[in-house]
């Protein structure tokens, strides 16, 4: 170990001594180095790293001769200097001077090794790569001074392995001895020949020449795109079935000889002439392609296919010497027996319902891929309205159809016919046969009513007889409809005169008093060809009321020449006996009610003899109106002292009624006294006007029958109010009896109010 110490004095006057610089000296661990002071009598310490501070220990001064010494080996990896600071004592312990600093370096020495970074270090280079291509870098490290030949570092490749072992002897690799970039040398990396390389490696510091270390370097050689896969056999031979999707149909075998999994391996393969049937795609694992069959194939129409295939890698060939690789595949379509076809699904035919037996309706419907013979059946005809020939599927109709039949639908037939391939073993298919109707005119119009009246003094603005028809035809083969009259002297006095499509009116065109007669009738409806019909409409003219309703049981009084039969005479004499009964036994009633209201004391306020009251409604006193329907209780109406209650049969024994009491109401002050009314009128007639007028004003001056002038209660607010009754219907006395002082405590207003009623 090498030290440099250099000491660093301050002239101090006071102590009359020369300092000088100790010179550079190079120990060994022991003693460093003495500086003397002249004259010298003082002990000197030293402090700092290394002697009090840590690291501790490694220093130590002695305090007579000032000798530094080192107590053990320096370190300079751990330690590159030390600062000490030196300082001299009187006897007595007193510092004679400021302290002295003291700096020692440590000197370098080559005692560490250098270090790889990685104890085996990875690359890769593509093959066939040139030379002078760079590979990857190696490292080292060494622990002495950087500044110094202790670390100066060399690499070197000290040997050379190739993977296989032997498969190539030259050497491939350099190294830069400065910066450890490891490079090509030589052509030749073939990947196919060689894989990788495995390489010893040497460090050595001193710039080559001192301390030594050896590592590892792996570089493997990376594929290239330079060879284009090849067919294994060229020529292929492969059946398919007929009528089938094959997901797999056979395969074709190309290989590669890049590294296997690699993307320069993998292949695509190609159908130069595709057919729309077939597809080829790549078995990721065995790098194959499979051939399948994506549109069933057909032996009648191609019974063989011959397909070219290419195939050549994903990425981009980097050797154009190389040629692309094709192989021929033959595909034999294997013959199916295969079930008969209908040319259409569903059939379809349109024909009119009235269609004459034995008519085709359709022929040649189906065929069978193999030409088998074929059977033709009608599995389900609800109406059985078809027929069909077994050998040939042609459809005829058997019967007329029906379009009003429930197994018709939007005018819509539907069956299900069935052909069966005999060579086959029951191979069969099915399709639905649509029998679109059309309505024709298959039924003539009838007209109703058959039967009528007609008013003999009718106006000529009023109708006649209605008349219409029905027709089981649709439209439009049904309506409009057309009337007329057939017999020409009939239509010489009566009409038809047409209202709308389906109505007609028959009046006759002269006056007829009465009769009944035959008009013959004639309807017609408007399909193609038009069909009608003839019917005799019996016609009875009678005399009409003013509604225009027929009199009937007078025509048969005076409309016929047999004159009044004589059980005809009874009936009516006896219905006007027993009117005449009706009017006795009511007349009878009215007396006896109005002998019994003479009785009393007057039923009515001031009613005579013939006063007759109907009942009055009630409708509350702030309106009501029409809907009101709540009937009044005459019984108000009646004299406050008699009440008449209902008969106690309608023919009572004793007219004579009993008087009933005074119905209250509980809205109006019933208790005060009811003024007299006159009991009994006076006998002279010119006295009538006065007992009508004391009834009247007696009427008025009660206060417990209507009219009421008194407040309508619709709720109370309970008791305790300091305000008296407003009404002066319902004051116990007269206005003299009544104390109006109050009103003068409300204010200037009622003042007024009070002056009014009390003057004094």
């Amino acid at each position: 170990m090498v030290l440099i110490l250099s000491v660093i004095s301050i002239n101090k006057l006071q102590l009359k001594v020369q300092y000088f610089t100790c010179p550079h000296i190079k120990i060994s661990v022991g003693l460093l180095l003495k500086c003397t002071l002249q004259p010298f009598s003082q002990s000197q310490r030293t402090r700092g790293p290394g002697v009090d501070q840590d690291p501790k220990g490694l220093f130590e001064i002695d305090e007579k001769t000032g000798w530094i010494k080192s107590k053990m080996p320096l370190d300079r990896e751990k330690h590159k200097s030390f600062k000490l600071k030196a300082f001299a004592l009187s006897p007595s312990g007193e510092r004679l001077e400021s302290p002295t600093t003291i700096e020692i370096y440590v000197l370098d020495q080559n005692d560490h090794r250098p270090e790889f970074t990685q104890k085996e270090f990875i690359g890769t280079i593509p093959e066939f790569s040139v030379p002078g291509t760079s590979v990857m870098q190696v490292t080292a490290i060494d622990s002495d001074d950087p500044m110094t030949e202790n670390a100066a570092l060399s690499y070197f490749i000290v040997e050379q392995e190739s993977i296989p072992p032997h498969s190539i002897n030259k050497t491939m690799f350099g190294i830069n001895n400065k910066t450890g970039v490891i490079y090509t040398r030589d052509v030749g990396l073939d990947r196919d020949v060689v894989q990788s390389f495995k390489l010893t490696l040497q460090v050595a510091d001193m710039s080559g020449m001192g301390l030594t270390s050896t590592g590892h370097a792996i570089i493997h050689i990376s594929d290239i795109n330079n060879h284009a896969p090849k067919f294994h056999p060229t020529t292929y031979n492969i059946n398919a079935m007929e009528n089938k999707y094959i997901a797999e149909l056979g395969r074709v075998n190309a290989t590669d000889k890049d590294q296997k999994g690699g993307d320069n391996w993998r292949i695509k393969y190609t159908i130069v002439n595709p057919s729309g049937h077939f597809a080829i795609r790549t078995d990721p694992v065995s790098n194959q392609g499979i051939i399948s069959v994506v549109k069933p194939l057909d032996y009648e129409s191609q019974a063989e296919y011959r397909l070219i295939v290419k195939a050549e890698n994903e990425v981009r060939l980097k050797a154009p010497y190389e040629q692309i690789h094709s192989a021929t595949v033959t595909v034999r379509v294997m013959n199916e027996n295969e079930a008969p076809v209908f040319y259409k699904n569903p059939i379809k035919v349109t024909v009119a319902e009235s269609i004459v037996p034995g008519t085709v309706l359709v022929s040649d419907i189906a065929h069978d891929p193999d030409n088998a013979k074929l059977r033709f059946e009608i599995i389900q005809d609800p109406e059985n309205w078809l027929a069909i020939n077994h050998g040939t599927g042609q459809i005829t109709a058997r019967r007329s159809f029906n379009i009003r039949s429930p197994h018709v639908r939007n005018n819509i037939y539907s069956a299900i016919v069935k052909v069966i391939d005999q060579d086959a073993g029951g191979i069969s298919a099915t399709a639905t046969l649509e029998v679109n109707l059309w309505e024709t005119n298959d039924y003539p119009p009838v007209l109703i009513p058959l039967s009528g009246t007609v008013c003999s003094d009718r106006d000529r603005d009023k109708l006649g007889l209605l008349l219409s028809a029905v027709d089981e035809d649709m439209s439009p083969q049904a309506d409009p409809f057309t009337f007329y009259i057939a017999d020409q002297i009939v239509a010489a006095n009566w009409t038809i005169i047409t209202l709308n499509e389906t109505h007609a009116v028959l009046q006759p065109l002269i006056d007829i008093e009465k009769g009944e007669f035959s008009i013959p009738v004639v309807v017609s409806d408007s399909g193609s060809p038009s069909l009608s019909s003839n019917a005799l409409v019996n016609v009875t003219v009678c005399p009409c009321d003013s509604f225009g309703d027929c009199k009937s049981y007078t025509a048969a009084i005076f409309g016929t020449k047999m004159g009044i039969s004589f059980i005809a005479l009874m009936i009516i004499m006896g219905c006007i006996a027993l009117l005449l009964l009706l009017l006795v036994l009511a007349v009878a009633v009215k007396g006896c009610t109005r002998q019994n209201i003479r009785k009393g004391r007057g039923l009515l306020v001031g009613a005579s003899d013939d006063d007759i009251r109907d009942n009055v409604f009630h409708y509350d006193e702030q309106g009501g109106g029409e809907e009101d329907e709540d009937a009044f209780n005459i019984d108000f109406l009646r004299n406050p002292s008699d009440m008449v209650p209902a008969p106690a049969s309608f023919f009572p024994q004793d007219c004579s009624l009993p008087r009933g009491k005074q119905p209250l109401r509980k809205d109006a002050p019933y208790t005060l006294p009811s003024p007299t009314y006159p009991r009994k009128p006076p006998g002279d007639p010119t006295d009538i006007e006065n007992f009508i007028n004391v009834g009247l004003d007696a009427a008025d001056n009660d206060p417990n029958v209507p009219p009421y002038d008194t407040a309508l209660i619709y709720d109370y607010e309970g008791d305790g109010s300091v305000a008296g009754s407003l009404s002066s219907i319902a004051s116990m006395g007269s206005d003299g009896d009544q104390d109006y002082d109050y009103l003068n405590d409300w204010g200037p207003r009622f003042k007024k109010l009070a002056n009014m009623y009390d003057p004094r």
